[in-house]
């Protein structure tokens, strides 16, 4: 009997010695899979979709758009990582859509600001849709609150900016969504 309690008690504390090498195990980055299920490429391909679904029959998809970096609502000349990453994703779906888009990074046709993307001013757009013969410019604002995010994306036609599609959605003021709000 004193065999099967010394027994027990060196099982449970090989166990908990197990349990303190489990919490030494390194992160391990996170696969596509997990990457493409994040709630914030979930919400922006769904804003994405939702404007393709009111333009589909309005626009060309031979014919050129761009998208303009998304920027802070109380200060039209700054955005932030999540500014320019809303926009890339949403580039991308059009992009997945069979849109051609036009890739403003490489152009210098376009307001550029150190830090903050590809700005545009609704005086701007017709300059450069002219200069990319672009049929449609994608723009968007979005206002911070304590919990949310909320976002507004629309697509302008350049010369007569009669909006064509407009969307509104909202992400949660989580950790991820805050740290991409800081300023690099």
């Amino acid at each position: 009997m004193r065999a099967g309690y010394l027994l027990l008690a060196l099982s449970s504390l090989m166990l908990l010695g197990l349990g303190g090498c489990a919490s030494e195990v390194k992160k391990t980055e996170p696969t596509w899979e997990q990457a493409a299920a994040s709630p914030i490429i979930t919400a922006n391909y769904r804003a994405a979709d939702a404007l393709l679904g009111q333009i589909q029959t309005r626009l060309n998809k031979g014919q050129s758009l761009i998208v303009a970096t998304v920027v802070n609502i109380d200060a039209l000349d700054k955005s932030s990582t999540l500014g320019r990453l809303i926009s890339e994703q949403v580039a991308g779906r059009f992009t997945q859509a069979g849109y051609r888009m036009i890739e403003m990074k490489f152009g210098n046709a376009i307001y550029m600001q150190r830090n903050q993307g590809e700005l545009m001013l609704t005086r701007e757009i017709d300059n450069l849709a002219k200069s990319y013969d672009a049929q449609a410019v994608v723009v968007g604002t979005y206002g911070v609150s304590s919990d949310f995010v909320y976002v507004n994306l629309k697509v302008i036609q350049p010369g007569s900016n009669v909006v064509l599609a407009v969307h509104d959605y909202v992400l949660p003021l989580d950790p991820a969504v805050r740290s991409l709000l800081r300023s690099r």
